[in-house]
């Protein structure tokens, strides 16, 4: 038996339900919708919002346009699975005010074909695309797969003015092996497509970009917030994401965390991982005895019917069966539209591979994955099978369950790796589903529509504006370096958690800023962030690069605080009003009164995460996973050494000496540090 579980870093999410995200225009476009085909004329447009905010009708309403009144002359909707195809079904948008409707000829939509998502199948496809090319349709729908295939064939100018839009945009990388990627590149040199690119999760979990800044740069962006979704639903009104380790085996741990009254997605881990038991079949059937007694499967539905000791049946739909007619029908019962509306259809799925990227339950009240995945896109996309708004459903959750690390196991690094991961997940879930800040250096005056509290916006003070309407944030912060280039303003004004997502997947990062108590915060804020936007944006200029550092680290420092304030007096370390994280961002200015960026960059943004993790891992294990960590502590670097010794020419500025060696502060030290290393290569060399 295990011993306990113990919570671990997590994320707690209160929303308004303003019903604002649901309504529709006179046209039948939601908001999302709406501002995305505001952009309409765009010849490359990148979509991103979250799940179930209609971005494949956003999709639809645009491409009509562009067939219709901007010279187009076909369409060729791509998709990475064949179930996500049938998002694209034939849609009557007239009926809900629009001027056509989306129509989508039988022969045309490829991933209805049985087997479309095996390489062999979609290759097979190619003459499909080429017949398509060749007729007078106007819409094509395909896997990714099948069209890598094609355009390998044909070459990217039989695509010449026609539309091209992915779906699931993040499977698409800047790396030159990522096939797909280097189509899009080739399609934007020669310059004759239309471009629509939709994601949820606009980072791959692999940290590799997903588009060259060169490329990205020619895209014009439409985001709608995770905030601004989940604010505007009708009915869900919370969002809990815990992480919890446990140890023994997860079976055993499972019933400590899972309520089986909640509509739930059960994950197990893959097979390969050291959460598995090493066999997948007998995992779903003790995870079914754990529930209750089994009482045979329905034979119409292929669900099995388990009894709880309180004579209530449940029906679990097995996606983990390896026999492939079970499966299937299976499958075909989770997908039967005649019970889309009906809760009491389904009451847990189990999956492995399966019910993740595009599956669409709306009852869904908790996804409870074993074990790390693979990343942290999987991750946002599982969160995202939860987060549907339906009548009644008023919270939902996501909870990871993770074996505890043990110093004494050979797998320790493994261990480690995946409670790291597992932080990194939830620091970066943190600031997706937190309202937007948008940062201006002091005095640069109110921005419309933005509230500053009882005494308004006042000159000379350190001010903060809240916009419900949009949920943003706008803060004032003394030394904050505007952005000056087109892109160094673009990047700050949308990709900031693009620059996070790679901030918290820096495995050495997170290491010491959660278990090495000797690191200063601003070698992670000012260093590790530094290095991280350098690599990233190596075009920008110096002054540039800072200005997205520091905002940045401001946006994450202001995540951790306003958290930090709101659960300041809840014994559950939760907020519990939809306006606590905003009332807790006011709070933390008001208690610094002048809010400045190097008390900013005083602010270790792993913090929290230490904290909380304190508290639920084991105190000996906690102690040797540090003791391992910290014998880890590598030499500087060229670059460290670089940046520390910029660091110090700024210090020496403000305060007329260069850091030293000898200093009781860690971070002067560090300065130091990089100093003296280039003073030796300098002498070495010489």
């Amino acid at each position: 038996m295990i011993d306990h579980v113990k919570s671990a870093p997590s994320v707690s999410v209160q929303y308004a339900a303003t019903g604002a995200s649901k309504k529709s225009n006179e046209l039948g476009m939601r908001a999302m919708q709406e501002r995305a085909y505001q952009k309409r004329g765009e010849q490359y447009l990148l979509i991103k919002s979250p799940p179930a905010s209609g971005k494949s009708r956003a999709l639809m309403f645009i491409a009509l346009d562009k067939l219709e009144n901007q010279g187009l002359r076909q369409a060729i909707i791509v998709v990475p699975e064949r179930s996500i195809g049938a998002s694209f079904k034939d849609t009557p948008l007239s009926k809900y005010g629009f001027w056509a409707d989306w129509t989508v000829a039988p022969q045309w939509n490829l991933c209805n074909a049985p087997g479309a998502d095996d390489p062999k199948v979609a290759k097979g496809k190619v003459a499909s695309v080429k017949a398509f090319l060749a007729s007078g349709d106007r819409v094509l729908v395909c896997t990714h797969a099948t069209f890598r295939f094609a355009v390998d064939d044909i070459g990217v100018e039989a695509f010449d003015d026609r539309l091209i839009a992915v779906d699931e945009f993040h499977h698409v990388s800047a790396n030159p092996d990522n096939r797909l990627g280097v189509h899009l590149r080739d399609f934007m040199v020669r310059d004759k497509t239309h471009i629509v690119a939709m994601t949820g999760s606009y980072f791959r979990g692999d940290a590799v970009a997903v588009l060259m800044p060169e490329d990205e740069s020619r895209f014009e962006s439409v985001t709608y917030t995770y905030y601004e979704q989940l604010n505007g639903y009708d009915h869900l009104k919370s969002l809990d994401i815990g992480y919890y380790f446990y140890a023994g085996r997860y079976i055993d741990a499972i019933s400590e965390v899972m309520d089986p009254a909640k509509k739930t997605i059960v994950h197990i881990p893959n097979v390969n991982a050291r959460e598995s038991l090493g066999d997948k079949i007998k995992e779903a059937e003790d995870i079914m005895q754990a529930l209750g007694t089994w009482k045979g499967a329905d034979s119409a539905t292929g669900f099995q019917l388990i009894e709880r000791s309180d004579g209530t049946i449940l029906k679990i739909a097995d996606l983990v069966d390896d026999d492939g007619a079970r499966r299937d029908r299976v499958i075909g019962s989770l997908k039967d539209p005649t019970h889309s509306d009906d809760r009491d259809h389904v009451d847990i799925i189990i999956a492995l591979g399966m019910a993740k990227e595009g599956f669409d339950w709306i009852w869904c009240e908790h996804a409870l994955t074993v074990g790390y995945r693979s990343s942290l896109t999987e991750i946002v996309q599982i969160i995202g099978r939860a987060t549907r708004d339906a009548p009644g459903k008023t919270s939902t959750r996501f909870t990871n369950l993770i074996a505890e690390p043990d110093a004494s196991d050979e797998a320790v690094n493994e261990a480690v790796n995946d409670t790291l991961k597992a932080i990194a997940a939830s620091l970066l879930m943190e600031q997706v589903l937190a309202p937007k800040f948008t940062f201006t250096p002091k005095n640069t005056g109110p921005k419309d529509g933005f509230d500053y509290g009882e005494k308004g916006y006042k000159e000379g003070e350190t001010n903060v504006g809240f916009s419900e309407g949009t949920g943003q944030f706008h803060m004032e912060i003394g030394g904050l370096v505007a952005p000056k280039s087109a892109e160094a303003k673009r990047i700050c004004e949308q990709d900031i958690n693009e620059v996070l997502a790679a901030f918290v997947q820096d495995r050495q990062t997170v290491e010491r800023g959660v278990f090495d108590d000797e690191t200063p915060a601003e070698e992670l804020t000012q260093v590790k962030m530094g290095q991280i936007i350098a690599r990233r944006y190596p075009d920008e200029s110096d002054d540039d690069r800072e200005a997205i550092r520091q905002h940045a680290v401001a946006a994450m420092a202001m995540t951790q605080k306003g958290k930090e304030k709101a659960t300041a007096h809840d014994p559950d370390d939760q907020p519990k009003s939809n306006t606590a994280f905003v009332d807790g961002v006011r709070a933390f200015v008001t208690d610094v009164k002048d809010l400045e960026i190097d008390l900013i960059d005083r602010i270790n943004p792993f913090q929290t995460a230490r904290a909380i993790l304190a508290k639920s891992m084991d105190e000996a294990r906690l102690r040797d996973v540090a003791a391992i960590i910290s014998k880890k502590r590598i030499n500087l670097t060229h670059e460290e050494a670089r940046m520390l010794a910029q660091r110090a020419v700024r210090f020496k500025k403000e305060r007329g000496v260069l850091p030293s060696l000898t200093s009781n502060d860690p971070w002067e030290r560090q300065m130091a540090e990089g100093v003296a290393y280039l003073q030796r290569k300098a002498v070495s060399d010489g």
